[in-house]
């Protein structure tokens, strides 16, 4: 009996000091990938993404598709082609609610950001028309180009490469000429207190002013970037009527929005 008593404490221990060695990798290298972890613990794929998801849930990194990489900064600009592999199964379910509010001959707003691009997919899957779309994105710019049915408003100014997209004074003159419906804005951090925040004072500022010509704001985060705070504050989590997240959020942090009147779907 004592033997089958201690065969799941070895197992624990087995699988705990698998998961230090996976951390130490991420921090050698940056990243790994589900399939490195196969092979290199000769465990199977499921074990691999639950050691994974374990890790994640500690706050030890950052999911990824198809592995994991280091828990990111928030401070840190990091280039949209990284952002597009972290939690993108949140962000596309994120991306599908989000679209279900857009209307047909609407003006919206899509700012720059991944969660954005999957409104945008969305948009262009569910074949809302006749609509008008005002972004500073290239990606998104680049999503919607194809449809007629689309009219697409490109906001110029000074590129952020990290963002492939515009911002700066240009930006800004262009955007108090026009007005919109409904503006989805991405955020990388999100405190209930404090508000929404990004890494890039600029776009900060062009956010703000996006704020202000739409009559009606939506923030689509996933739960990643809640309790957050970026270097830049966008402006106080009143100024969006609801928030779009997915099922991994601080239930906490939920009800902290929801007592401040903000509309939180959690998707």
């Amino acid at each position: 009996m004592e033997q089958a008593a201690l065969e799941p404490r070895k197992h624990r221990l087995l699988a705990e000091e698998r998961r230090q060695r996976i951390l130490e990798i991420i921090e050698q290298h940056g990243r790994i990938t589900v399939e490195e972890i196969v092979g290199k613990f000769k465990v199977s794929a499921v074990t691999a993404r639950a050691d994974l998801d374990v890790l994640s849930e500690r706050g030890d990194l950052t999911r990824s598709h198809g592995g994991a990489v280091r828990q990111l900064n928030p401070i840190v600009d990091y280039p949209l082609r990284f952002k597009e592999t972290i939690h993108h199964a949140e962000k596309v379910r994120i991306g599908h609610a989000a679209a279900q509010l857009v209307k047909a001959h609407q003006t919206i707003i899509l700012d720059s950001g991944t969660t954005t691009a999957q409104i945008a997919r969305q948009i262009k899957a569910a074949r809302i028309q006749p609509l008008t779309v005002i972004t500073n994105a290239l990606n998104i710019s680049y999503e919607l180009a194809e449809r007629d049915s689309i009219s697409l408003i490109m906001i110029g100014g000074i590129l952020r490469h990290a963002s492939s997209s515009f911002v700066g004074p240009q930006a800004e003159r262009m955007l108090q000429d026009l007005h919109a419906d409904h503006f989805f804005l991405a955020v990388d951090g999100l405190d209930p207190d404090e508000g929404y925040s990004t890494p890039d004072i600029l776009e900060a500022q062009l956010n703000n002013v996006m704020i202000r010509v739409a009559n009606e704001v939506t923030v689509v985060a996933d739960a990643s970037k809640f309790s957050r705070h970026s270097l830049s504050l966008i402006g106080r989590v009143e100024c969006a009527r609801r928030v779009i997240t997915d099922s991994r959020a601080d239930s906490e942090v939920v009800a902290k929005l929801r007592a401040k009147g903000i509309e939180v779907l959690v998707v």
